[in-house]
């Protein structure tokens, strides 16, 4: 039951987003000085409002986009570039492949791993909950900590395959 509730969010992100790119407004009139001050540099624009909670585990609220190439990146799991799995029961070794992989899909789309704004996690509930620290140390080492990405992170009763122990879509902007 839980598969149709997560589809049905993936499509209304992606459509709010495809709405938002089709609807063209002048960057001055959608964003205050702040932000089209960060566009000059970057695409995009995470921040986290001062009307809302400040986020303690290394996330951001909100991604803004002004303009660039969107990219979505399908769910990753720990599968090396021939297709095995890498890290048979080790949870470490499969985010850290995880994470290799969305660089690599990012680079390939012309970004590094900077362009990316957004991160949703699917982890196994077999992963014993002490685990969790392990993704906040790798996506570390690849993520901007300063300034991270959106993100969600849930539980799910099992990935397509038992072996999998997290599962990861990111979304990037990349300058055109």
């Amino acid at each position: 039951m839980r598969m149709p509730m997560l589809a049905l969010g993936a499509v209304a992100s992606v459509a709010t987003v495809l709405l938002a790119a089709n609807f063209e407004v002048p960057r001055r009139q959608t964003m205050g000085t702040q932000s089209a001050k960060m566009h000059e540099e970057k695409p995009f624009h995470i921040f986290n409002p001062e009307t809302m909670a400040k986020p303690t585990a290394g996330y951001s609220q909100v991604a803004e986009v002004g303009e660039g190439k969107i990219v979505y990146i399908a769910g990753q799991v720990a599968l090396d570039k021939s297709g095995n799995l890498v890290g048979k029961d080790d949870f470490r070794a499969q985010v850290q492949q995880v994470f290799e992989n969305l660089k690599a899909a990012v680079e390939a789309s012309g970004g590094d791993f900077n362009s990316v704004i957004k991160l949703n996690y699917y982890c196994a509930a077999s992963v014993d909950p002490s685990q969790m620290p392990v993704v906040r140390e790798v996506r570390d080492k690849y993520a901007n900590t300063t300034n991270p990405p959106t993100s969600t992170f849930v539980f799910v009763q099992r990935l397509v395959r038992p072996e999998w122990l997290i599962e990861v879509d990111a979304v990037a902007v990349v300058k055109k």
